[in-house]
């Protein structure tokens, strides 16, 4: 079977994959949940699985893990009769010392309002990874009822924008401001709950519907899935009119009117905008004002790296605990998260030399073999001391599995289009990091598929060679040197149709074809626009 590689000949490049599925692998969990054996991956702050964090890990691991079906049926067994899901479960002690039961215990937080999306994703990503239409098939019923519960549900569903809704957090975190009313973080919804819209919760249920939308496809369902396509597509459309400010996605559009003292709201860039990006609720032209934006914000705060979470901001203490100061944590902290979801969007949208920039910040922060939730600004990293969390490990699965997704999907520029690798977009950008070889293997552990690919540059010649291996439909999206454009393909020796494209200044081939087994790609270029 094929194992997932990634090579290119830059030390640095070539370290990262190995040393981010390390750090993955330090944080399995299996527990043994009522005789039925549940095989997940923690993020370093608890020992809990949560769902939230899992499926956005799914994204790195699901290269090489066999059992990517167990949390996700764990999790659809525990739906409730009202539809909503479970944030996490455990059997280990949580707040040692003072709690010390290794009982079974499930945790919902009120105020959390992704929690149903980012099952979907955990059970596409799933479905990517093995091919078992029937699995999903029989799942489809627990998605339905999630559904309904987050478009019909008061604390959830906003009848006069309607889009989803949550207490006033930081960006997606789990705890709300209560203007002192909670002697702590209050994770609570009761009657002064700050209402508002929070761009991320947006940007992921549009995703969630568009992969509702694409499974129902799939299982024949073609009513359903015109309907979830259609949903998806307005809901994007009354969801960038409400939170996209002209230069960046607003904070919290206030549906209970709140005023802090000394924040400007029209002005904090938070931590979800690269994921808005990347889950496809943004246009190009709000992507490249986004990432504009973050570059802009990074030279004037002289960070170690423009990952911070949220800018500016808010001052200190004032949800409820002493240790969120600027710069901590989900305040102004640093999140490899948002460097692997900003290093991916950049990619996309023609930045390409930027985010080989958040690959290579990432691996020199991590050649101790050391990878933190969150930094201060100066990239000192989190401690137990500095965190609200009493487990500071230094195996952070989140923000690692973010850069390996913008490396795999960014860098190497395979994705997965459908399921198996059957359909694959490949944009190969290498010339981006300097390096004139690659080669390339994304397989799934859970099954086997892969696809595998090897880059050849030559600038005397003028020419990019691919070799591909596969059957899939694929893509080819492949950047070339910059102010060039290709003048003749082939493919196995033969004339292949082509065009010239430009992704901001950035210059790129397009082609199709069909893969069987090995396949030679030629592409010749000049200079000229």
């Amino acid at each position: 079977m094929k194992e997932t590689s990634i090579r290119c000949g830059d030390p640095h490049l070539d370290a990262l994959y190995p040393r981010i599925r390390n750090f993955l692998m330090k944080d399995v969990t299996e527990y043994n949940m009522f005789g039925t054996r549940v095989r997940g991956y923690r993020t370093p702050d608890t020992p809990s699985l949560w769902i939230r964090d899992y499926s956005d890990m799914m994204r790195g691991f699901r290269y090489w893990e066999s059992d990517m079906k167990s949390i996700v049926d764990h999790f659809a067994e525990t739906q409730t009769a009202h539809g909503w899901l479970f944030d996490y479960f455990t059997m280990t002690p949580e707040k040692v010392p003072c709690e010390k039961e290794n009982w079974a215990k499930y945790v919902r937080v009120p105020v959390e309002a992704d929690v149903e999306y980012r099952f979907i994703k955990a059970l596409y990503l799933a479905w990517q990874a093995t091919g078992d239409d029937q699995w999903v098939r029989s799942l489809m019923p627990v998605v339905e009822k999630a559904l309904n519960y987050v478009l019909t549900d008061e604390w959830r569903w906003d009848t006069k924008t309607k889009l989803v809704k949550r207490g006033y957090t930081i960006d997606t975190w789990d705890f709300d401001y209560t203007a002192g009313r909670h002697p702590w973080l209050n994770f609570q919804i009761n009657d002064d709950t700050y209402w508002g819209i929070m761009h991320g919760d947006s940007s992921g249920f549009f995703e969630a519907f568009s992969q509702v939308a694409a499974l129902y496809s799939v299982l024949g369902q073609k009513k359903k899935a015109v309907h979830w396509g259609t949903f998806a597509e307005k809901f994007r459309r009354r969801a960038n009119k409400v939170s996209f400010n002209g230069r960046f996605y607003t904070h919290h559009v206030h549906l209970v009117p709140v005023h802090i003292d000394g924040v400007d709201e029209s002005e904090q860039l938070s931590l979800s905008n690269p994921m808005n990006i990347n889950r496809g609720l943004a246009t190009h032209a709000m992507a490249v004002s986004i990432i504009k934006e973050y570059r802009k914000r990074g030279a004037a705060l002289s960070a170690f790296a423009d990952w911070f979470s949220i800018d500016p901001p808010m001052p200190d203490g004032i949800y409820g605990d002493e240790k969120l100061v600027g710069g901590a944590y989900c305040n102004g902290g640093l999140l490899p998260l948002v460097g692997g979801e900003l290093a991916k969007a950049a990619f996309e949208h023609g930045f390409e030399e930027y985010g080989v920039e958040q690959l290579l910040k990432y691996e020199q922060l991590t050649n101790n073999n050391e990878t933190y939730l969150w930094y201060f600004p100066d990239g000192k990293p989190s401690s137990i001391e500095t965190s609200t969390s009493p487990d500071a490990s230094p195996t952070d699965g989140w923000g690692s599995s973010a850069m390996l997704y913008a490396m795999m999907e960014g860098l190497a520029g395979v994705v997965d289009r459908h399921k198996l690798y059957e359909q694959v977009s490949l944009s190969p950008r290498w010339i981006a990091a300097g390096r004139d070889e690659a080669q390339v293997c994304a397989a799934y552990g859970a099954s086997g598929a892969s696809f595998e690919y090897s880059f050849a540059h030559s600038e005397s010649s003028k020419t990019i060679e691919l070799q591909l291996k596969g059957t899939s439909s694929t893509h080819l999206h492949v950047l070339l040197p910059r102010g060039t454009k290709a003048v003749a393909a082939t493919v196995n020796g033969k004339k292949m149709k082509f065009v010239n494209s430009s992704v901001e200044e950035s210059s790129y081939v397009d082609a199709d074809l069909a893969l069987k087994k090995k396949t030679v790609v030629e592409i010749r270029y000049q200079q000229g626009s």
